[in-house]
């Protein structure tokens, strides 16, 4: 191959690599993204960092958040990982550059795949990369969910690649893309993703019954599915465990049927509707996809001093009081709790899907316009009850996954493809200037009607009044001020996107009338689509949302309530109600926290939460070991308390409470001393039998804590039972007595207990989960299995050649 036919894939790469630093070009300069999600991950995972500094090895369990909690889903490495070193290789750049380079990179091949000019994939790995609900997820810290979409244009090549015949390529890609994808521990959006490959593959079928090549189908359905499946091997370790922790997850079943105000409880095998459906896009909403603040834009915006919310509050209020509140004014007039930004596609590459829509033919533009449809409905959830309530009740998985709004990421997907795809037919000499015209004008047509019907009907059926607008009413006349600028948000931006669209269509006529070169006009609409969407980008993310990257890396300082803590040595937790408990991760930077910052918790742990801690139920909290309270002062400062009456890390009781329910297991501890009593559910998983004698002379304390390994040393006279003031997972915690394996059981709905003999015994919990030596083997072989099936398929095929 000659270099020159290279170069403009070295160009692109460059290209790329450029857009991503000159965006986020404080990086150059060491600074880093401050994200509020990063802030808190930080703190759920110094214990965890720690430990393997200075282990070199994994935990796999963290004991420095809600008490403690399999850390599979906070951060873990896994054996025979390889994909993550070539994660690493692609996501060369500073962070968050390089999540936006592999954005434009995976689409780039994408494009390939599509056999698009170089310079128009380009342009639209642009369109994809810099589309405003990937950018702002960063701002709050979703770099998770940014990795996962970067790499779904990647899986999209390798099953093209297939569907083209090219079936090693396609198996390869498909392969490795699908670990890839895997390997970013983003299940929802890998979740969505398949909805728009179960899309593409309903259109391919049916295409392939009219054609009568039915064997052929199933030969691309075979080849996809075995890369599929070693792409999810080659992840064995994760998948594994994620899986096993899910089922005692937040996402997994209750046991529970009551409420904690006693009521009775709906019973679901996942999330609850409510909490499901709790962002969801208003019907009206959707129109922000191609014009920016259509609903007012983020929660919060910036409004400046030609606005009659300014204007009022500097006649009412003075200067300073009017900047201070525009800076920070409630716009956003949907019902949802808090919108970061508006998920913009853009004016101009949606202008480019509806010409697609009428110039391109054929199967692609089924499946693109088929899923983009699916995506925006999808994406109304309780607004569109009957469909979301369908997939919830009765598709597998759905029901794990909150926020359904986010599945709008396959429009943001399918829309840039699309429209790349019409100019791909738009420069094509296949096709008469008649038609290309004729497609044009539909095109104006329909998307600028669509444009001035989403006005018209934001202002025929919306008040434009907001769900936070009660905290304007102290002053009169500040609400109408916020509705009026409400209402020229959407004008000025409804006007921009007819201008836009205007430009693009302008561009595209001339070149049609040969008044313009096709690079020329690839050049000017690459223009608009930057200034389109990066000026966009630019108000919710941009280089004043970056920081020393000291701050960054260390942002927790020590309180002086913290110090004072600190100075205990012994292994004790520490209950921070200053803040949210359940979503802080702060506290777990410093201590062993009774709370934490985490979308999926132990499921029993926060039923414990829910019926007891957030009641203030000390006894639930002494068994906890919470050995410290932080609390404020009058004055706002973080005082930290003693609290004498902790049970310590491990005793004996004298009693134990048997219940024959989950909900007289949580019910029990209203009123139990949980000193001398202990509850227990005497379930199929969890039985055991219990000592009658009491020892008032027996003792046990704690030796050593050390994360995954806790020792303690025991002495009775007689046979008694200890509860440990460690929560309970069954999936890899082991307990020994003097070395030997010795069954303990769940008391107290989520500590553990254990039988004691009689006599002085050393008594050690490992945690020890069996899931990842098993999926060891597996991920292992899939790799293999990838590599050998890849080569042994490309010497049989040159083989035959010859």
């Amino acid at each position: 191959m000659k270099f020159t036919k290279v170069l403009p894939y070295i160009g692109a790469v460059a290209i790329f690599a450029l857009a991503s630093i000159i965006y986020f070009h404080p990086v150059l300069k060491g600074e880093k993204l401050n994200q509020s999600d990063i802030t808190q991950f930080t703190g759920m995972v110094k214990e965890i960092n720690d430990f393997r500094a200075d282990k070199n090895t994994e935990p796999y369990w963290t004991g420095a958040s809600f008490s403690g909690m399999p850390a599979y889903q906070v951060s873990a490495y896994y054996p025979n990982d390889f994909v993550r070193g070539l994660d690493r290789t692609l996501r060369f750049l500073p962070r968050p550059a390089d999540y936006t380079f592999l954005y434009f990179l995976s689409f780039f091949v994408l494009m390939m795949s599509l056999k698009v000019n170089w310079r128009l994939a380009v342009f639209g790995s642009l369109a994809f990369g810099f589309s405003t609900y990937l950018i702002i997820i960063f701002g709050a810290g979703h770099n998770a969910k940014a990795h996962a979409i970067a790499y779904m244009p990647l899986i999209l090549a390798g099953l093209l690649w297939v569907f083209q015949k090219r079936y090693i390529l396609g198996f390869l890609v498909t392969g490795v893309a699908m670990a890839l994808e895997i390997y970013t521990n983003h299940p929802q959006m890998t979740y969505y993703l398949g909805f728009a490959l179960i899309i593409l593959g309903i259109v391919e079928f049916i295409h392939a019954l009219k054609e009568k090549i039915i064997p052929t189908f199933i030969k691309q359905v075979a080849v996809i599915i075995a890369a599929v499946l070693l792409g999810i091997g080659a992840n064995a370790p994760r998948l594994m465990a994620m899986k096993e922790y899910a089922d005692h997850s937040t996402r997994g079943k209750s046991e529970l049927t009551i409420t904690p105000d006693g009521s009775k409880k709906e019973i679901t095998k996942g999330l609850d509707k409510a909490y499901i459906t709790e962002y969801s896009y208003a019907k009206l909403e959707t129109f922000n996809l191609f014009i920016p603040r259509f609903m007012g834009g983020g929660t919060i915006e910036k409004l400046g001093e030609d606005s009659n919310f300014y204007q009022l509050l500097e006649e009412k209020a003075g200067r300073s009081a009017a900047k201070e509140y525009s800076d920070q004014a409630l716009t956003y007039w949907g019902d949802q709790n808090i919108v970061e930004a508006p998920a913009y596609i853009g004016a101009v590459i949606f202008f480019l899907f509806f010409l697609g829509i009428f110039l391109v033919k054929g199967r692609l533009k089924q499946w693109l316009v088929t899923a983009t449809v699916f995506s925006i409905l999808m994406s109304w959830g309780r607004n569109f009850d009957v469909l979301t309530n369908f997939f919830i009740d009765y598709f597998p998985l759905y029901n794990k996954f909150r926020a359904v709004s986010s599945i709008q990421v396959i429009a943001e997907l399918c829309v840039p493809i699309l429209g790349i795809l019409a100019l791909k037919e738009f420069f094509s000499s296949k096709i008469s200037s008649d038609v290309k015209l004729d497609g044009l004008k539909k095109a104006v047509y329909a998307f600028g009607g669509l444009i001035i019907v989403g006005f018209l009907l934001a202002h025929g059926f919306s008040t434009f009044e907001g769900i936070r607008d009660a905290q304007y009413n102290q002053l009169p006349g500040l609400t109408d001020a916020i509705i009026s600028d409400r209402k020229s948000m959407l004008l000025t931006d409804t006007l921009r996107s007819l201008f836009l669209m205007i430009l693009s269509a302008g561009v595209l006529w001339m070149l049609l009338k040969d008044k313009l070169k096709q690079g020329v006009a690839v050049l000017a609409l690459t223009v608009f689509l930057l200034f389109d969407l990066i000026s966009v980008d630019k108000k919710y993310v941009n280089e004043d949302d970056f920081e020393s990257a000291r701050k960054i890396e260390k942002p927790f300082i020590a309180s002086t309530a913290d110090k004072i803590i600190l100075q205990d040595k012994s292994h004790y937790r520490v209950g921070n109600f200053t803040v949210n408990p359940m979503n802080d991760g702060s506290t777990s930077y410093f201590h062993q926290s009774i709370g934490g910052y985490h979308a999926a918790k132990l499921g029993r742990y926060q039923e414990l939460f829910d019926f007891q801690i957030a009641k203030n139920n000390m006894q639930v909290l002494n068994m906890l070991n919470t050995k410290y309270f932080i609390i404020g002062n009058d004055k706002g400062e973080k005082q930290s308390q003693l609290n004498p009456d902790a049970n310590g890390n491990a005793w004996f009781v004298e009693h134990v409470k048997i219940v024959d329910s989950a909900n007289e297991e949580i019910q029990a501890l209203d009123s139990l001393n949980t000193k001398k009593v202990a509850v227990f559910y005497n379930d199929d998983d969890n039985q055991s039998t219990f000592p009658r004698e009491i020892d008032s002379t027996a003792k046990i304390e704690l030796l050593n804590y050390d994360v995954t390994t806790l020792t303690y040393q025991a002495k009775t006279a007689k046979e008694q039972f200890a509860v440990f003031s460690e929560i309970y997972y069954k999936d890899g915690w082991n307990a020994y007595v003097d070395g030997k394996l010795t069954p303990h059981v769940r008391v107290n709905y989520v500590l553990r207990g254990m039988t004691i003999p009689a006599g002085e015994h050393t008594i050690e919990f490992k945690f020890e989960p069996k899931v990842i030596q098993q999926g060891k083997i597996i991920s292992l072989a899939s790799y293999a299995l990838l590599i050998l099936i890849t080569a042994g398929w490309f010497f049989y095929e040159k083989k035959k050649e010859k």
